[in-house]
């Protein structure tokens, strides 16, 4: 068995054979205790099984370009940055419409219930009155007979 490790240590490949290596190792101590019959159907599956493993593909990385002048770098950069950024800058900006918007439509209700009492009959101390509030409740309950 080839224990030669091909993967970056620290890398998920390099954690996926650790793991591997210490299933095989549990499955191994466990096969003491079974018929030799077993044994070799086990031994003959695991044969199998690493006949067909899947061979890990090697990613070379992407090459970094970087120029100078206006041409943008593949690399990374302020370009990155700035798309990164823009995100948040909208959100931001539609937050700060959102609140507008609501605050104008708080100043109009204001206003219309301003000049409803305002060019109302009734002057706007008697809505202050506790005898006024007396008063509409007689007259709703006259009203209703």
């Amino acid at each position: 068995m080839n224990t030669t490790n091909t993967a970056p240590p620290g890398s998920a490949i390099a954690f996926e054979e650790q793991f591997g290596r210490r299933v095989a190792a549990r499955l191994s101590a466990g096969n003491l205790e079974l018929s030799h019959e077993v044994g070799e159907r086990l031994r003959a599956a695991r044969v199998q099984a690493v006949a067909r493993r899947k061979t890990v593909p090697q990613f070379k990385s992407a090459p970094v370009v970087v120029a100078s002048g206006r041409a943008a770098a593949l690399g990374g950069g302020w370009w990155t940055r700035i798309g990164s950024v823009l995100p948040l800058v909208a959100l931001v900006a539609g937050l700060m419409a959102i609140s507008v918007i609501q605050e104008d439509r708080r100043t109009n209700e204001l206003a219309e219930v301003d000049s409803a009492l305002l060019t109302d009959d009734l002057p706007p101390a008697a809505y202050t009155d506790p005898g006024f509030a007396q008063f509409l409740k007689t007259s709703d309950d006259a009203a209703e007979r």
